[in-house]
């Protein structure tokens, strides 16, 4: 058997259901990549006996450490693709909703403001998809994966008796590890049927210190190699953590996590700059963040003691270079 690394596609469940489900598919062709992109599908069962790097994503340990009922059941993993954002976006109507795809290697991520990057190997890339009936909230949605990564780093942590790592978030949609950026998440959507169709990509940086750190960089001083955390380790908890997260805000609204978002972000009580045009003059105010609106935009008080709403101007890389605000 050919096992063409640049366009396969491995697919395998958790239970009969999601195997079935995979087997479908492959028997009926239908997953698609962009630029019409050829791909070969296989099921797990088909590979076991192929020669695989030691560092290659490892299809059972993952499965073995999901319990959701929902997300991260059906799993799509390519040892080199260009995006998995592409692949769970474009096949959202075929594959079962909470599948993910993994890979090894991504050659062209995607981030906001269309950038892309390589990735190699040592980061955990994955893309998930989430329904959602209430578009007023799906902006929020980038927050409860934030979180949810975070969490899950503590947990597998804990679980192996490891040295905490903080990690933080950097709002919207970075985490940082001791001042440098380890990971970044993108949310994309589209309308149809009367639901929200949400592609939710996610990259962490598990052990590879290029271009700034990871997070077993961190953790390697005082750890045996043996014991390091595994990308498998963290999606598995992820999931987990955002499955109890998800239900969380789909039943009581972001307030319900607010408290743990807000200790684990980099922003209460920063002080930032907001520039604004006063006819041919460019006026400064400082501004002091509280959290979060209802919208999910950055809530501040001025020293006037006006409550603002900050907005990114959509022109800057940095959000904090670049905010516009709404007096509320």
């Amino acid at each position: 058997m050919d096992f063409d690394a640049s366009c396969s596609l491995v697919l395998c469940g958790k239970s009969s259901v999601e195997t079935d489900a995979a087997t479908r598919l492959k028997n009926n062709n239908v997953l698609k990549l962009p630029d019409n992109t050829k791909v070969s599908i296989f099921l797990q069962s088909e590979i076991k006996n192929l020669v695989k790097d030691d560092d290659s994503f490892n299809l059972s340990l993952f499965m073995n450490s999901i319990s959701t009922h929902r997300f991260g059941r059906f799993l799509i993993w390519s040892p080199f693709l260009s995006s998995t954002h592409d692949v769970v976006s474009h096949n959202f109507s075929e594959i079962p909703v909470g599948s993910v795809c993994v890979t090894d290697i991504q050659f062209k991520g995607r981030g906001r403001t269309k950038n892309v990057w390589e990735s190699p190997k040592g980061c955990l890339m994955y893309s998930f998809t989430v329904e959602m009936e209430d578009g007023r909230v799906v902006p929020l949605i980038q927050y409860v994966v934030s979180l949810a990564v975070t969490e899950a780093v503590k947990d597998v942590c804990d679980k192996k008796g490891l040295s905490y790592i903080d990690v933080k978030i950097k709002w919207p949609n970075d985490l940082y590890l001791n001042g440098l950026k380890v990971g970044g998440i993108l949310c994309t959507s589209t309308y149809g049927s009367r639901k929200f169709h949400v592609s939710v990509g996610v990259g962490l940086n598990v052990d590879n210190e290029k271009p700034t750190t990871c997070l077993n960089a961190v953790l390697k001083e005082n750890c045996p190699a043996s014991n390091l955390l595994k990308r498998e380790e963290i999606l598995g908890a992820f999931f987990h953590k955002f499955e109890t997260f998800f239900d969380l805000f789909m039943e009581q609204g972001f307030k319900s996590l607010e408290e743990l978002y807000y200790r684990t972000w980099l922003h209460s009580g920063q002080r930032v700059i907001v520039e604004e045009k006063n006819e041919d003059q460019v006026v400064q105010n400082v501004v002091t963040i509280q959290g979060l609106t209802s919208s999910g935009y950055l809530l501040a008080i001025g020293d006037d003691n006006v409550m603002y709403e900050l907005h990114p101007d959509g022109n800057s890389f940095d959000f904090f270079k670049g905010l516009v605000r709404r007096k509320l």
